[in-house]
């Protein structure tokens, strides 16, 4: 179970600490004193020079892009800070609390990446047994395409299924929502809340359960002396990036986790369950609809 963060602006490079601004995104660095399992980034970014210009190398379709991955805690690695200040016109942030007793390996990491698009996922897809999705040998899912996301957890079937959808024809919003009712069939409790981006498209997803945070997620927090703050576990709220920053000329959207303060008076609204939010990192133009 994990926070995640993303936006996407109108091809304006905006860094975490602009776009949620200092004392915000300290708040939600401090979630990883909790969510200690590791964190990850994914940026889309175009660098001052383009790899290939001085060295007659072809030029990548996925120039700009950045990812990192670590299975340190975001709360004691430095490079938080750094790229939390590193401009972007597209990003995902993720703080990972592994489910399930996954491995905590670099491979199950978040961001995944495959096919130009980075994942990430808040969810534990398990049945009512505890048992999770990982254990089902019978589950139909096309193994090659788990393989490419590099993981092997939950979150990347959860990846590898929207890949499949992909690949036969669906446009990401639809190949998302597709995958979740396909994995809903066979896990109707787990969490599918995520976000994913590709170069031209920022996609944000509150597909929960429904029902009472997790007994487990309580107690975890409960260790910290936190409990109260994990009744609105599942949430994702949304704020409007113009008029939010210094930078007048910025437009878009930015979309996080509950877990620190997302006060209405700043903007913060909350994101309905079953619905997703579509954005250009492109224009900043974004829109909201059901799944």
């Amino acid at each position: 179970m994990c926070r995640l963060l993303g936006y996407a602006t109108n091809d304006v490079n905006a860094s975490l600490h602009q776009v949620l601004g200092m004392r915000a995104c300290a708040a939600f660095r401090d979630l990883s004193v909790i969510h200690n399992d590791g964190w990850g980034a994914a940026l889309i970014t175009e660098p001052m020079a383009a790899a290939h210009v001085t060295d007659g190398g072809a030029p990548s379709p996925e120039t700009g892009s950045a990812l990192y991955r670590n299975t340190i805690a975001a709360h004691y690695d430095p490079i938080f800070d750094e790229l939390a200040s590193v401009g972007a016109r597209s990003a995902l942030f993720h703080l990972r609390l592994a489910s399930s007793n996954l491995p905590l390996i670099l491979e199950n990491q978040h961001p995944f990446f495959a096919n130009g698009l980075s994942f990430i996922h808040n969810g534990d897809i398990s049945d009512e047994q505890g048992r999770n999705i990982t254990t089902n040998r019978s589950y139909p899912i096309d193994h090659s395409l788990v393989q490419e996301t590099g993981g092997r957890s939950d979150s990347a079937i959860y990846f590898a299924t929207v890949l499949q959808y992909l690949g036969v024809g669906y446009e990401l919003e639809e190949a998302l929502a597709q995958a979740v009712k396909e994995l809903r069939a066979a896990y109707p409790l787990s969490s599918y809340n995520c976000m994913i981006q590709s170069k031209d498209t920022f996609i944000a997803l509150r597909a929960e359960s429904g029902g009472p945070t997790r007994q487990g997620v309580v107690d975890v927090y409960a260790r910290y002396g936190r409990a109260n703050e994990a009744g609105d576990y599942a949430v994702l709220r949304y704020r409007d990036l113009a008029g939010a920053t210094d930078d007048t000329s910025l437009r878009g959207v930015v979309v996080t986790s509950s877990g620190y303060a997302q006060p209405e008076t700043e903007g913060w609204r909350e994101l309905g369950n079953n619905q997703m939010i579509v954005a250009s990192n492109r224009t900043g133009d974004y829109r909201i609809r059901a799944i």
